[in-house]
């Protein structure tokens, strides 16, 4: 079977993000344990982590970063 794949995502408190997927599951994924470095770093800024959209595949944000579709899907929890 596919992993499903994310269809609409939503910015929440403490660097969380709601994602529904295209099997209709609705999953919640933290993203703090990923704000570091200088290229993920820059999602500390509240105001460019809420930018977060969905690009047909997976999760990204407007300069590029993005995180793996596995990894959004099998370590979420469900909504």
């Amino acid at each position: 079977m596919l992993r499903p794949i994310a269809k609409s995502v939503e910015a929440m408190e403490d660097y969380k993000i709601a994602i529904e997927f295209d099997s209709g599951e609705k999953k919640i994924f933290d993203v703090s344990p990923y704000i570091t470095g200088s290229w993920y770093g820059e999602l500390s800024d509240v105001n460019y982590f809420k930018s977060v959209f969905a690009n047909g595949f997976t999760v990204e944000w407007p300069h590029g970063q993005d995180l793996c579709p596995d990894e959004i899907y099998y370590n979420s929890e469900p909504a």
